[in-house]
């Protein structure tokens, strides 16, 4: 494994253990998958595991993980504070304290305010006295550093990055979203006053490995070096010096593997001129063909007409990326338990919290027409049919 510093000197793993896409069984998340995943990332030399308290039962997971294997003082557990939340420094302590019981541990070494994406939600942060909360956090050792994860525009991001001395950041980046989101130009506005940048959604929530287009995977696969496409995507981040981790949201043993295999290997600078050509030439198959940019976070979730929404968008995109055959089948499997796009009502909860930006009404309505023809509003009169008579 390969390590960079943070702003104190701390060697964190370049692969860092995304803990929101653990599996799941019967609804709840997998314990014996979960354990022997993160074990094997830390029995390699991950020791960087990021968290939320809105992702259900994952600090729990991660922290009778730790505690049953006695690692806690050898990882760095980042975890986030939803400050849709906040309305007092009470509710801060509150949330806090239950972060830290759900973790099994008396500090967090990288706290992070979720999902900031405007400079007035600092400021209203400010105004209830969050200043002063980091600070004597800080002083009692509770919090080592403190930062924020963001998805949003570049500008808005340098805005956020000088309205405050953070420790670190955390930014979704990719080859596809190199000029979106907070994008190079946040990148090194960040790496230029000293902040270390992690990085999320590295695969785009697996849209840079699944579901490519034809032309995409011709592309790589004519290319003079071989890689998959997963590992072209983590080369790509790994060969920036400005990056300092990449999450990945590991949940299969071949997925930590190639993962840990792929981040021993990198060199800063490895990528040449004809490796970036090629993969401009991918991003481009990529677009032609994508509808709709969802990368099955699941924020927009729960539905209250039971849409599976990121399901939908799934098989949406399938059905132009591969045929509309897959994008049929894929449908009929997101909506057996679930109801299709036609039964959204239009509130627009989802869209509240999506870090896309997806104009998911609209979206839906687009998926509609495309993926709910005769033969599948039979099939799925039938399976509903079926479901009332068990």
């Amino acid at each position: 494994m390969k390590y960079r510093e943070d702003k104190y000197g701390n060697k964190l793993s370049v692969l860092g253990f995304g803990c929101m896409r653990f599996k799941k069984k019967m609804g709840k998340i997998n314990m014996d998958d979960a354990e022997r995943q993160v074990m094997r990332a830390f029995e390699n030399g991950v020791n960087y595991f990021d968290t939320a308290f809105i992702y259900p039962g994952s600090e729990s997971a991660i922290g009778e993980i730790f505690q049953k294997n006695n690692i806690r003082d050898k990882v760095y557990i980042a975890t986030k504070l939803p400050p849709q939340l906040m309305r007092s420094t009470e509710i801060l302590d509150k949330l806090f304290n239950e972060q830290l019981k759900r973790l099994r541990t008396d500090h967090i070494d990288f706290y992070l305010m979720h999902m900031m994406s405007d400079i007035k939600v600092w400021e209203r942060l400010k105004s209830i006295g969050i200043e002063k909360w980091i600070e004597d956090k800080k002083a009692s050792g509770a919090i080592r550093q403190i930062g924020f994860s963001y998805h949003g525009k570049s500008d808005m991001f340098c805005k956020i990055i000088d309205a405050y001395d953070w420790d670190m950041c955390l930014i979704q980046y990719n080859y596809m979203d190199e000029h979106t989101q907070a994008g190079r130009k946040g990148l090194n506005h960040a790496y230029e006053k000293g902040i270390p940048v992690m990085i999320m959604e590295p695969l785009r929530g697996g849209r840079l490995v699944n579901n490519l287009p034809t032309d995409a995977k011709e592309i790589f696969a004519s290319h003079s070096v071989q890689h998959t496409p997963a590992q072209w995507a983590f080369r790509w981040l790994w060969n920036q010096p400005q990056i300092a981790v990449v999450l990945s949201g590991m949940n299969s043993d071949e997925m930590v593997a190639d993962n840990i295999r792929t981040a021993s290997e990198t060199e800063i600078g490895e990528l040449t001129a004809d490796d970036e050509v090629m993969l401009k030439r991918v991003v481009n198959a990529i677009n032609s063909k994508m509808k709709v940019g969802c990368t099955g976070c699941e924020y927009c979730m729960p539905c209250p007409q039971r849409v599976n929404i990121s399901g939908t968008f799934s098989a949406y995109n399938k059905h132009f990326s591969d045929s509309s055959l897959a994008g049929f089948k894929d449908y009929v499997k997101c909506t057996m338990k679930s109801a299709p796009a036609s039964q959204c009502i239009g509130c627009g909860k989802c869209e509240k919290h999506c870090p896309q930006g997806i104009e998911i009404r609209k979206e839906l309505k687009e998926a509609e027409k495309v993926l709910e023809t005769t033969s599948y509003k039979a099939v799925y009169k039938l399976t509903s049919a079926f479901k009332k008579k068990k």
